[in-house]
């Protein structure tokens, strides 16, 4: 397998476009998963992959074959989503300080009004798949990373060191330092934990009249989910997890947007291309 990426990669870096489409085809939908979790948005993740293809693209040419195709894209791209300031949780950070005390006084009845005709089943799935997306913002860019890749992604921590350029042993502390604290908080306020005070439906209402739900331009339940065995191609077992981190692991994997294979589709044909041999 390793070797069939390589000479996708050889071919690309010597101009072959169907090569080099099918490499990003292969990557787009998982770094569009990782930058929706570590930017909050589906908007700010869509801007995010764009970039980190170009990047991909452009540093090619450098690529050592040192470790998987896979692995090297996820360190530009995880690089990159640390990095990132425009996004609007970067701009606006959250804590679960923050966020606890926002359950904590979040709740109205869901009026019809407010529903606006759209299923409050609908409404409720929506709002989680957003709520626990949000609740990653609470952690720190760093910490946020880690989490996703050792918990959602699922990915053993001898990879997810080589993402991160650290040990696999200090890789597996940090993860269980972050899990803890992101584990408290589900304990305490996620109804979706069998402890946790809050509960989706209940916050639908409260959600709408916040502009942080629209009845009519839902985002989540939109997108197209991936069956989870295509979403990370370097999934490995890993360590047992805690009952908490259940909650994020079930959590749907979606397909990248039409938009941004048209942006592909349109870039590999572009003078972007000719950026590739010139590095």
């Amino acid at each position: 397998m390793r070797e069939e990426e390589f000479d996708f990669v050889n071919r690309a870096v010597d101009g072959d476009k169907q090569a080099l489409e099918a490499l990003i085809m292969g990557v787009e939908d998982m770094i569009y998963n990782l930058s929706l979790r570590m930017l909050g948005t589906t908007q700010d993740a869509e801007d995010a992959v764009q970039e980190i293809i170009i990047r991909i693209i452009t540093q090619l040419s450098t690529f050592r074959k040192e470790s998987a195709f896979s692995t090297w894209v996820y360190r530009i791209a995880v690089n990159y989503l640390i990095n990132y300031k425009k996004s609007m949780f970067a701009q606006r950070p959250l804590s679960f300080e923050f966020y606890g005390m926002d359950i904590d006084n979040g709740f109205i009845e869901n009026k019809q009004e407010l529903l606006q005709d759209v299923s409050e089943d609908l409404l409720t799935e929506e709002l989680k798949l957003s709520c626990t997306n949000v609740m990653l913002q609470c952690l720190d860019p760093e910490s946020r990373c880690i989490y996703v890749l050792g918990v959602m992604f699922r990915a053993d921590s001898k990879v997810c060191g080589e993402i991160l350029g650290i040990s696999p042993e200090a890789y597996r502390q940090r993860l269980s330092r972050v899990r803890k604290k992101m584990g408290g908080f589900l304990d305490t306020y996620c109804g979706l934990s069998e402890g946790g005070k809050c509960s989706c439906r209940k916050r639908v209402g409260y959600a709408i009249q916040n502009h942080r739900l629209d009845p009519h331009h839902l985002e989540y339940t939109a997108l197209k989910q991936l069956d989870y065995s295509l979403t990370f191609g370097i999934k490995q077992s890993m360590e047992k997890m805690d009952d908490l981190s259940l909650i994020f692991r079930s959590l749907p994997k979606f397909r990248s947007p039409d938009i941004m294979k048209e942006f592909l589709k349109k870039l590999i044909v572009s003078e972007h291309m000719s950026v590739i041999k010139a590095v």
